[in-house]
């Protein structure tokens, strides 16, 4: 009888640790590989020697004694966050990585999809912020947890666009770069530069002065909140909205297959019974309920929160890029402000890939007023009015007034930051 109340008393302790566990893992709990500057703590999937240089080098304390600012731009997809994006990776001083939060939800959710249901996909929201706050830590090892196949001495060849971060495509991460290759194309980089050491990036990523990550995989910003109250993080949001009208337009001409039903309509002029009009209301929904909480100015988001219309930054790229860094309280360097002068004025045929960012960004952000019939542009300004009056956009009231350029269907607006 002895040894059987024990068992019992071993199976409710062990019961609860699990729970804590997953309590941990999917709340908005973050947890660091090296919780104290203990190196024993160190229990990622490498080599001792490495855990204990790592945990040396960068212990964690109770608050972030570097200050460096970790940004992160929250978007949607289509929205204009890889020319966003942009604006962090020219810069000489930060550390840019795109999406990596891609990795998280094809290993939890392989077929996640934006038609999916919210709840669908706020399944990865726990690993996703531990993620996040690993990597705003430099901690790049522990992304090996979602790289599939599994990274083998800490080298792999299937980041996630890999290439759309300068980072990750020059000296020292990519050591076989002579001074003609400083300025690769995204393609190139993976050819030029082979596979992706993760200990050279990780140091990569501490000799900078800050991290920026881009997303359209969280979201609202509220699901950010862990993060931003972290004594750890200097966390900043940049959040990127755009006219649904002009999402739906690019979505339907960047994913074929996926929103064949919205192009079908578009061509014949006749609704499908069976099309999936959450493609749109979903975006809506994110963007009404986050915008709402940082209009709302919350305590927590004090001096940490932007909210950025795609259009304002395509209409005034330099001006509105100059707000954005004085924002983050970090200075704007000149490669930054070349880049922005040799994008935003080009043709968007020279652009190699359909996520490219060469384009006059003027013209493109009035391109769905051509794509899309004034069906769908009567349809979508119903299903997303409230987002449209809260951020600004106007409702075109006929064919006519559509296409007329010469009328804005931008209101003019100011969306101060929140400090």
């Amino acid at each position: 009888m002895q040894c059987s109340w024990k068992a019992v008393l071993l199976l409710a302790l062990a019961s609860i640790a699990i729970q804590y566990t997953a309590i941990r893992t999917f709340t908005a709990k973050s947890f660091h590989s090296c919780p104290i500057p203990n190196p024993v703590n160190c229990s990622l999937s490498q080599d001792t020697d490495v855990a204990d240089r790592l945990c040396d080098e960068n212990p964690t304390f109770p608050y972030n004694l570097s200050r460096k600012t970790h940004v992160l731009i929250l978007a949607t997809t289509r929205s204009g966050s890889s020319f966003v994006g942009q604006l962090f990776n020219q810069h000489f001083d930060v550390f840019y990585l795109f999406e990596p939060l891609y990795h998280v939800q094809y290993t939890l959710i392989p077929k996640l999809t934006q038609s999916k249901s919210t709840t669908d996909r706020r399944v990865m929201l726990g690993a996703s912020r531990d993620l996040l706050r690993s990597l705003y830590d430099c901690d790049l090892y522990f992304l090996e947890n979602y790289i599939k196949p599994q990274p083998v001495n800490h080298t792999t060849d299937r980041l996630f666009r890999r290439g759309a971060s300068k980072a990750l495509c020059s000296p020292p991460v990519c050591e076989s770069l002579g001074a003609v290759d400083l300025h690769l194309e995204e393609g190139d980089c993976v050819k030029k530069c082979g596979t992706l050491n993760l200990t050279l990036a990780t140091e990569s990523c501490r000799e900078h002065g800050h991290v920026a990550i881009k997303t359209v995989r969280v979201p609202e910003v509220n699901d950010l909140r862990a993060l931003v109250e972290d004594p750890r993080l200097n966390l900043k949001v940049i959040q990127l909205v755009r006219d649904p009208r002009g999402i739906l337009a690019s979505r339907s001409e960047t994913f074929r297959d996926t929103y064949r039903l919205w192009r079908i309509w578009d061509g014949t002029g006749r609704k499908p019974y069976n099309l999936d009009v959450t493609q749109l209301t979903t975006v809506c929904e994110d963007f009404w309920n986050s915008v709402s909480t940082g209009l709302n100015r919350p305590p927590w988001l004090k001096g940490k929160y932007m909210l950025v219309r795609y259009e304002d930054l395509a209409r005034n790229p330099m001006k509105k890029t100059e707000e954005i860094y004085d924002f983050l309280g970090i200075p704007m360097d000149s490669n930054v402000e070349r880049w922005i002068q040799n994008n935003t004025r080009g043709d968007r045929s020279s652009s190699k890939h359909k996520y490219g960012t060469v384009r006059n960004s003027a013209a493109t952000a009035e391109k769905w007023r051509f794509r899309l019939s004034y069906e769908i542009v009567v349809f979508t300004q119903h299903a997303c009015q409230q987002v449209l009056a809260q951020l600004g956009y106007k409702t075109a009231g006929s064919e006519e007034e559509l296409k007329n350029l010469s009328i804005s269907l931008v209101e003019e607006r100011d969306f101060l930051p929140f400090s």
